[in-house]
């Protein structure tokens, strides 16, 4: 691998933590013998940019320092070039760090794990799924958990975590059984009514809620979890058991395995690593070994 490496930033990440990650990753880089060059965007439309500018000009590999939001856009620069990606997880998720087992708010260890991978050509390939143009490396959410982010991003204030806990209980307020079409790799179009469908290429969002727990990185399928109708209360109950997988063995839940999904419901949004995707329906396909991971000891 060639030493010069391209470090792609997010200063708000994590309530600022990622402004003074990039140091501590960067110096562990250098320390090891590599060049490092940093990139910061205007905005994520030009990050993105500058991220593949550095892949298409061969750098030795991208290294994003952020949260799932700057995964995300990592992916769509690096999937399916070869180019190897290095995390430096400090956002306020963290769910794809979490599913590759990375450092988690460590930037000094992160930086010395992606130096010791790149030494040692330490790379783990992993499936990655994809929905139209866009990649996509945990969970595609759709219905109570999509519907709780488009009032969220609708609302001016308050601002953080609270407006979306707001927003959850005014969607609780207004549930209701979505009617869903689905299509499971090459069978039957089936009609059900769920209250969501997540659609698992790792196995949590928002911070750790472990909608997905069995999903596995480099099988080749996606674990769709389908929470079927369910009263207030019922959801109330088994909500805090998402963050254990436990929720799994609720009867209300139901969990499938396949290759590719078409998902359609009316007035739904379709979230990929916590981003918008636009409105159902969608399609969404795994590609095995679509990234090249940076990972010491793989």
């Amino acid at each position: 691998m060639t030493s010069e490496i391209t470090i792609v930033s997010n200063p708000t990440a994590g309530r600022g933590r990622g402004a003074g990650a990039v140091g501590p990753a960067a110096g562990a880089l250098r320390r090891a013998g590599f060049g490092v060059r940093t990139v910061v965007g205007t905005d994520a439309a030009d990050a993105l940019a500058r991220a593949r500018e550095a892949v298409a000009d061969g750098t030795g590999a991208l290294v994003v320092v952020g949260g799932d939001g700057m995964v995300s856009l990592a992916l769509q620069a690096v999937a399916g070039t070869g180019t190897p990606l290095g995390v430096v997880a400090v956002g306020t998720g963290n769910d794809f760090a979490r599913a590759t087992g990375l450092p988690i708010r460590e930037p000094a260890a992160a930086g010395e794990a992606i130096a010791r991978a790149l030494k040692e050509e330490s790379v783990r390939e992993i499936d990655l799924g994809r929905a139209g143009e866009r990649w996509f490396g945990t969970v595609l959410a759709s219905g109570f958990d999509s519907r709780v982010n488009d009032r969220g991003n609708r609302m001016r204030r308050p601002s953080g975590r609270l407006r979306y806990d707001i927003a959850m209980l005014a969607e609780l307020a207004a549930l209701r059984p979505i009617p869903y079409r689905i299509t499971l790799d090459d069978g039957a179009e089936q009609e059900i009514e769920a209250t969501l469908v997540a659609v698992g290429n790792g196995t949590s969002y928002g911070g750790g809620m472990r909608i997905c727990a069995g999903a596995e990185l480099d099988d080749g399928r996606f674990d769709i979890c389908v929470v079927g109708p369910c009263s207030r209360g019922t959801l109330l109950r088994v909500f805090p058991r998402v963050y254990r997988g436990t929720h799994l063995g609720h009867p209300v839940v139901t969990v499938h395995r396949a290759a590719a999904i078409t998902l359609a419901a009316d007035g739904i949004t379709g979230y990929a690593d916590g981003e918008p995707l636009g409105p159902l329906p969608l399609t969404a396909r795994t590609v095995p070994r679509a990234l090249r991971l940076l990972a010491a000891g793989s």
